[in-house]
């Protein structure tokens, strides 16, 4: 089933209202799609890379706007949607043991989630379950949404086709990396 969804995806690049689709891609993977918006971005940059950055702002508006709405589910919607999306993604039996390392983390947790592979629709539904402050949840989404995909756009912008294949095989382990370096500089800035 996953790979019909990325494929079906990966088609929608071509489509002239493709940052229409993007942006309807970015809003439910935030919230219920498992495909990231990553596999559309990605194909659209390369076709027209003068529009890179224009791509990357309407991801993530459109990511955080879906954001919301998985706060909106995990807030007011959990026995109905939440728990059922959480089920799907492998959570929804060990929820109560992540909600609490999650709610000890706080907004960190939203941070990290949103700029590596972890599923981001888990993190916005469990924030809105927890009822975390909803103006550090926005912030910290907004944020953790611009660097992932400013940073896959600027990379396609500056550097084309062979840092493609990298991203593409190694996306996760390109966030994992911004985000060592995101908290070693917060740490050194609190600690310094």
């Amino acid at each position: 089933m996953l790979r019909k969804l990325y494929s079906w995806t990966m088609s929608l690049a071509d489509h002239p209202h493709a940052l229409w689709v993007l942006a309807f891609l970015s809003f439910i993977e935030s919230s219920v799609f498992p495909i990231p918006p990553d596999v559309l971005m990605i194909p659209m940059i390369m076709a027209r890379p003068n529009r890179a950055f224009l791509i990357a702002g309407v991801a993530t508006v459109a990511s955080v706007l879906g954001a919301l709405l998985g706060y909106y589910i995990g807030y007011g919607l959990f026995d109905i949607i939440g728990k059922p999306i959480l089920d799907f993604y492998g959570k929804g039996a060990e929820f109560d043991v992540f909600k609490a390392k999650f709610d000890s983390y706080g907004i960190w947790a939203v941070l990290i989630a949103g700029v590596t592979p972890f599923p981001f629709k888990v993190i916005t539904i469990a924030s809105g379950v927890l009822q975390f402050a909803l103006i550090p949840f926005i912030l910290s989404a907004i944020v953790a949404r611009a660097l992932r995909f400013f940073i896959v756009a600027g990379l396609l912008w500056k550097f084309g086709e062979p840092i493609r294949d990298f991203i593409e095989k190694r996306l996760g382990l390109v966030f994992t990396i911004c985000c060592v370096l995101l908290f070693g500089g917060f740490y050194l800035v609190k600690y310094l």
